[in-house]
């Protein structure tokens, strides 16, 4: 079963088959293994460099998955602070406060309800993926057996990490807003995930802060699925921010990690967009950073680090690599069209709540969000279109002999650039796919290069 469950960027399958207790236990065994050897050889050898913090979300399975992933941490030699029922970035926080060897959230994110799964992240909250330890958790699990492996006691601490969790990240939301002095009214779908935890405990008595609570409750199934990228599960924000004369409105994901944005009209923020419009402010504070974002995203985000004296730094798609070139560049700030926003002041992490925070903060002095983005809103965009091929190979190829002459990189896939069109093209990680951007001086054009690669790779499919 262990084969089945690892993914590219962490643990994630239907439970209770083929995730069931026992693979718990054995990737419990196998994670602690891992992340007590990797705190080893960073000199870590005090008692904390054994320690390893255990969040849950809210789903029906969660309790007994996490319980049996502690006991395989605990019988690998590791002691566990449980933390309890939390959103995923507070367990970056718990790594980090508690200085352990890293920390486990059993979570599916935005999968449906029958799923569940495991993130791991090490030292720092660095994140455990592919190329970063997870081939050595899943060889080590696999490797696991409970009935020839003797229980040791090593110790369980449970801890309450929301006192110090919501202090540290009101101390990043603007005081205007703290004191009541600027108010704003903003629509919350909680996805009937992990947000409606955090956001009564982090935001619930802040004075400047009216929140229209939507799918706060945390039953374990989904009035929709906790994925805000689908635009079709934002459709009760987009209605609650109209009703209720809003400023914005917010949909977080299951595990409340990520989160979209959707102005005072109803209409839904472009994540690269809002990062373009974070970036003004970021400089400002930061003169001359590095802001890292996602190759997919719009050229508008270049521009605006551009002109904000910044450099800009672009990264693959994905966590693992957006949070190295994060730490790499020292960049106060970066995001990623899939909602991910990450934050310096957040361990180089990715967190709802801190972008919730950022989009907040740059109200603080007035304006709606609607203006804001409509100045960075000026390419038309294809969103992201997925191509099934027989060869990922040939197709690529095929994309070469076409646009070789225009390329710019190949970062993850190949991108090019044709001067009143640019593009990326990259094959997806778990099937034969293409995955398609482009993006254009206007909507002419953009027609046209799609129709191009319609032409070479056929009818787009649903994925």
């Amino acid at each position: 079963m262990i084969g089945k469950v690892f993914k590219a960027y962490d643990v994630r399958a239907i439970h209770p088959r083929p995730l069931s207790e026992k693979v718990a236990w054995q990737v419990g065994h196998g994670a602690a293994t891992h992340l007590m050897n990797e705190a080893r050889k960073a000199g870590r050898l005090d008692p904390m460099g054994r320690a390893v913090v255990v969040g849950r979300d809210m789903r029906t399975s969660s309790p007994s998955l996490s319980a049996s992933l502690i006991d395989g941490l605990r019988d690998a030699g590791a002691t566990v602070i449980d933390i309890g029922l939390v959103d995923t970035p507070a367990v970056s926080f718990a790594i980090n406060r508690y200085d352990t060897a890293g920390g486990i959230q059993v979570t599916a994110s935005h999968n449906p309800a029958a799923y569940n799964g495991f993130k791991i992240s090490g030292i720092d909250a660095r994140p455990v993926g592919t190329g970063t330890g997870l081939e050595e958790v899943k060889r080590l699990s696999a490797m696991a057996d409970r009935q020839r492996t003797p229980s040791r006691d090593t110790p369980v601490e449970h801890r309450d990490p929301w006192p110090e969790y919501r202090d540290f990240l009101l101390d990043r939301l603007d005081e205007r807003i703290r004191s009541g002095s600027r108010r704003l009214r903003i629509a919350v779908d909680a996805s009937n995930g992990m947000a409606g935890a955090m956001i009564p405990a982090v935001f619930g008595d802040v004075p400047g802060l009216d929140l229209v609570s939507i799918n706060f409750d945390m039953p374990g199934t989904f009035v929709h699925d906790p994925n805000p990228l689908v635009e079709a599960n934002l459709a009760q924000v987009r209605e609650a921010v109209v009703a209720e004369k809003a400023d914005f409105g917010v949909c977080f994901d299951g595990d409340a990690d990520r989160c979209m944005v959707v102005d005072e009209q109803g209409r839904s923020v472009g994540c690269d967009l809002l990062l373009a419009w974070m970036v003004g402010p970021v400089l400002a504070a930061h003169r001359g950073a590095s802001i890292v974002y996602d190759l997919r995203s719009s050229r508008a985000v270049r521009e605006a680090i551009e002109q904000g004296g910044g450099t800009p730094v672009e990264s693959r798609v994905g966590h693992v690599f957006m949070k190295a070139a994060l730490r790499e560049s020292g960049a106060p700030i970066g995001g990623e069209l899939s909602g991910h926003f990450y934050f310096q002041d957040h361990f180089g992490t990715d967190s709802g709540a801190r972008a919730f925070i950022e989009v907040c903060n740059l109200l603080a002095g007035g304006g709606t969000v609607s203006e804001a983005i409509a100045s960075h809103d000026r390419y038309a965009r294809s969103g992201e279109i997925n191509f099934e091929v027989e060869s990922v190979e040939d197709a690529l190829s095929e994309v070469d002999r076409k646009f070789g002459d225009h390329e710019v990189s190949r970062l993850d896939g190949v991108s090019h650039d044709l001067g009143e069109w640019w593009s990326n093209v990259r094959p997806s990680n778990t099937e034969p796919l293409l995955r398609l951007n482009v993006e254009a001086v206007d909507e002419a054009t953009l027609k046209q290069a799609l129709d191009g690669f319609v032409e070479m790779f056929g009818t787009p499919v649903d994925h």
